[in-house]
């Protein structure tokens, strides 16, 4: 997504996890178990909205920031995801900040169904649902609050 809004203030709020709550409507908690200098363990929980009705989602993940090189990674540790590989990558372009989000995983380790529940159900409508609505949110307020 492109962002009208400069790199570091962009950066800022990607990696200011635990003000998602505040900003993002979908986000229903954010906490850091653990810090480090370069991130730490984060617990985050979200609702996927499905008309009126909002599905639970929850995991943790090891979140690692690295401002050089303008990236922010994560690597679930439990919860229905446990395993996905996440990096977000914010670069400058000629109206401010490009933010793209890659997602890797093969899904939960459930015989012979694992990787078609990711593929067909996890993938697309959560995981997918989720991630665009916390771009559409960052570029929103990014966008928004300078």
């Amino acid at each position: 997504v492109s962002i009208r809004a400069p790199l570091p203030h962009v950066f800022s709020i990607a990696a200011d996890v635990e003000g998602w709550p505040g900003i993002l409507p979908h986000y229903r908690r954010v906490r850091m178990l653990a810090r480090s200098e370069t991130g730490g363990i984060v617990e985050m929980a979200a609702s996927r909205p499905f008309g009126p009705l909002r599905f639970p989602t929850w995991w943790v993940s090891r979140m690692t920031i690295d401002r050089a090189a303008g990236e922010i990674s994560y690597t679930h540790l439990r919860g229905i995801t446990r395993g996905m590989d996440v990096v977000w990558r914010l670069e400058p372009n000629a109206v401010g900040s490009e933010v793209t989000v890659e997602h890797r995983w093969t899904g939960p380790p459930w015989p012979l169904v694992g990787r078609s529940i990711a593929r067909l159900v996890i993938g697309p409508i959560f995981i997918h649902g989720i991630a665009s609505r916390t771009l559409a949110g960052i570029k929103r307020h990014a966008e928004g609050a300078q």
